[in-house]
């Protein structure tokens, strides 16, 4: 499932990559994926792509007149490719970009700059949506057309993780009206946007707080541990996709976290053997040694 680290590099690469390029064509290989029109996919032609983003969990394309939104759920990915490339199997949707002149925008992310796979300003590059199971969802989004987007709608996102102003006094607040088990609260994107099941265990695992532990149990100090790990877990994986996703950006990268995924094996901090459970469907990884 793409979270925050995930969607930030790719949204970072794809807005240095393709924004300021007309589109000229549109594809939708897997119509079920996309909530709009033929019609309405059809009037992108032709628009200047503004800005590529993300809000929380989705990935936002910003056009001349209209907007995109992506939601890629568990199995939705990104693919930045040249034209002519053959369509992976499990493509969603399509889009084919002009040239541009003048470079990236200026608003281009640093660790982006005359990267090797960045395509030179005459390339005709193609931005492709690859979902094999269809669960995640494209929306089109046309000027003066009210669309809801789950997820997306007044009151049902909570402020981005990484956002400046969730500040610790706000976090405070924001958490004592959130009660549950602690990894769900972090995945409950009305409390927090971006986080979702892997990273909700490596934040726990670096607050040293097991993931089925209450909220109502926490004592002030542990609210506060659960803040400056999300704060210091989130901008480390940011660092090291930066490095190691591009230019395979479809490509999830989970070797580095300390407990999800790693099964039976040995706890990084403790030693001690690392449990793995699935809890309503998800896998969750902790160490019962150092999470208390």
């Amino acid at each position: 499932m793409p979270e925050l680290p995930d969607l930030d590099v790719v949204a970072d690469a794809l807005h240095a990559a393709l924004a300021l390029r007309g589109v000229v064509a549109v594809r939708a290989l897997m119509p079920l994926s996309v909530r709009g029109t033929p019609a309405e996919l059809q009037a992108l032609v032709g628009q200047t792509l503004g800005s590529v983003h993300r809000v929380g969990k989705f990935l936002v394309l910003t056009f001349e007149r209209d907007r995109v939104v992506v939601n890629p759920m568990l199995t939705g990915r990104f693919q930045l490719a040249a034209r002519g490339e053959k369509a992976p199997a499990g493509t969603a949707l399509e889009f084919t970009l002009g040239a541009r002149t003048g470079g990236p925008p200026r608003d281009a992310a640093t660790w982006t700059a005359a990267s090797a796979w960045m395509a030179h300003d005459e390339a005709i590059p193609m931005l492709r949506y690859r979902d094999p199971t269809q669960m995640g969802k494209v929306y089109v989004l046309p000027s003066g057309i009210v669309r809801p987007v789950p997820g997306l709608e007044e009151g049902e996102m909570g402020p981005d993780a990484m956002d400046p102003a969730l500040t610790l006094e706000v976090w405070r607040e924001r958490i004592r009206r959130h009660p549950g088990e602690l990894k769900n609260l972090l995945r409950n994107q009305a409390f927090v946007a971006g986080i979702g099941n892997a990273y909700s265990d490596e934040i726990l695992f670096a607050a040293g707080l097991q993931p089925f532990r209450k909220r109502s149990s926490l004592a002030p100090e542990e609210v506060d541990a659960i803040y400056h790990a999300m704060r210091s877990v989130l901008p480390a994986s940011i660092e090291v996709l930066r490095k190691r996703v591009p230019p395979t950006f479809e490509k999830q990268v989970r070797d580095h976290l300390s407990v999800h995924g790693k099964g039976d094996g040995p706890c990084p901090r403790c030693g001690g053997k690392l449990t793995q459970v699935s809890a309503g469907g998800f896998p969750t990884g902790f160490c019962r040694s150092c999470q208390r």
